[in-house]
């Protein structure tokens, strides 16, 4: 379905696009690409004087609990691995968020950011769909956010999770669409 809206006071915030994650190989988008998408989105929403979030994953304290899968981190990260990536990094007016997590809600400051800014209505997009940005999707649904994902400015590690998120969670959280949809309607609704 084509996206309908966008609230006057929405901003758009990204997942995750910093050195040591945009340097991995995802699919179906290559970080690249989104990276480039993310960029465009955030020129958009700038030139609106609408807010941007740069949500960043870090070491330090977070959820843990028993898991199947055995832990992906064992060695010390590489300095600057995660720092937003210089194409999006320098503005302002930006807000940038750090989280321990998946989600960019649970023991951030995110929510009340947003809240503080009238913001109703979030434009998402990052990496991984199926981990950090499924997870703060879930959570701004869960807030009472109005949610559009932006699937071509978002990919995964696995093609096949990519998939099962855009097509199976995000149509129950919100509407999806492109980045050239988004920034035409955000043309429209900002004019």
């Amino acid at each position: 379905m084509p996206l309908t809206a966008l609230d006057p006071t929405s901003a758009l915030v990204l997942i995750d696009l910093q050195n040591g994650v945009v340097s991995r190989t995802c699919a179906p988008h290559t970080t690249t690409d989104v990276l480039a998408r993310s960029v465009e989105l955030a020129d958009a929403f700038r030139a609106r004087d609408l807010p941007v979030v740069l949500v960043r994953v870090s070491s330090g304290p977070s959820a843990s609990g028993r898991t199947d899968a055995p832990a992906r981190r064992s060695a010390t990260p590489p300095e600057g691995w995660d720092q937003i990536v210089d194409e999006l990094a320098g503005h302002s007016g930006d807000i940038t968020v750090t989280k321990y997590n998946w989600g960019a809600f649970h023991g951030t400051d995110l929510d009340l950011q947003l809240r503080r800014r009238g913001v109703t209505q979030i434009v998402l997009a990052g990496v991984a769909t199926s981990i950090g940005v499924e997870s703060t999707a879930r959570a701004a649904q869960e807030h009472g956010y109005h949610l559009t994902l932006v699937t071509d400015a978002m990919t995964d590690l696995d093609a096949d999770a990519h998939r099962h998120t855009t097509e199976r969670i995000f149509p129950r959280l919100g509407e999806s669409g492109t980045t050239a949809e988004v920034v035409a309607l955000l043309a429209r609704t900002t004019a």
